[in-house]
């Protein structure tokens, strides 16, 4: 089905005016599941933007069949960073482990190359996320940073299938601050949603569509426009997981695809947001192995 790019997608607030009055949007208050995942289905926990924070997590993280991290895993992508969260991945109990990176992943963007001019700025006025210059520069210039996850399926617009659920993973998001894996509003994030496999029952994206879990609090809505027409209009995704903007942690649903905001790390950038668990129902004749 065509998807054509909407006349406002340049500026979201005044496109989700637009599409609003024709959007549901339920938020979702879900307890986790408690005990095993019921027969045929497949229990998944999800989690994103843990910023390099995972040693201080408050929060254990429950055990299940998949475990799948929407991105932002790193500071900004320094191979240290990368290699202690491949090493904490590797002491979770989950059998499956689906990450993709986000726009803190500097190094695993090779369109990335402007990290002292312009990702300098952005780390004077963000404290919190503060890191050495010579430093930022190792990790725009370590070309196999993406090897050391090896205790993961690493997806950058590619699909994986586990119990017979395919899972398909896409690091891009509307231009946000000029950080990695940033493209123009309108058609060329059209262009990278396109390629999502109309049989995808779980889109990992870093970026929330617009209108769910995408709510900044200056009052900006980061998310994009393309994505949630792309989703209702083209593709038949049971669940949509993703991060990006931490005050929109949570669960809301169009009343058809349940979008899930894993972000760990709340507006404080503090480790406070506990992991999102769902079952979702594997297809007939799936097994887990």
């Amino acid at each position: 089905m065509e998807v054509c790019v909407h006349p406002l997608s340049a500026s979201p607030c005044l496109a989700w005016r637009d599409l609003s009055a024709s959007q549901r949007v339920i938020r979702v208050a879900v307890a986790p599941p408690v005990g095993p995942a019921p027969p045929g289905a497949a229990r998944v926990v999800c989690m994103s933007d843990t910023h390099a924070l995972t040693p201080h997590l408050r929060l254990s993280v429950p055990p299940g069949d998949i475990f799948i991290h929407a991105g932002d895993f790193t500071r900004c992508g320094h191979p240290d960073e990368v290699a202690d969260f491949n090493q904490w991945l590797g002491k979770l109990p989950h059998k499956h482990k689906i990450v993709i990176a986000g726009n803190h992943e500097l190094s695993f963007d090779k369109n990335f190359t402007h990290p002292l001019k312009n990702v300098g700025s952005v780390l004077d006025d963000i404290p919190t996320l503060g890191m050495a210059r010579d430093k930022l520069s190792d990790a725009i210039n370590s070309l196999n940073v993406k090897n050391l996850l090896t205790n993961c399926t690493y997806l950058e617009d590619a699909s994986v299938e586990i119990y017979g659920i395919k899972i398909y993973g896409t690091p891009w998001q509307p231009e946000f601050w000029k950080w990695a894996f940033n493209i123009p509003r309108g058609s060329a994030c059209l262009e990278k949603w396109m390629k999502i496999p109309l049989d995808t029952d779980i889109l990992v994206s870093h970026t929330p569509p617009i209108g769910h879990g995408d709510l900044c609090c200056s009052g900006v809505r980061a998310g994009c426009v393309e994505l949630l027409s792309v989703l209702q209009q083209r593709l038949n995704v049971k669940y949509h997981v993703f991060g990006h903007v931490h005050e929109g942690y949570g669960i809301s649903s169009d009343g058809k695809i349940i979008f899930v905001n894993a972000s760990t790390c709340d507006i404080n950038y503090l480790p406070n947001n506990p992991p999102i668990v769902f079952d979702i129902k594997m297809p007939p004749g799936a097994v887990k192995d």
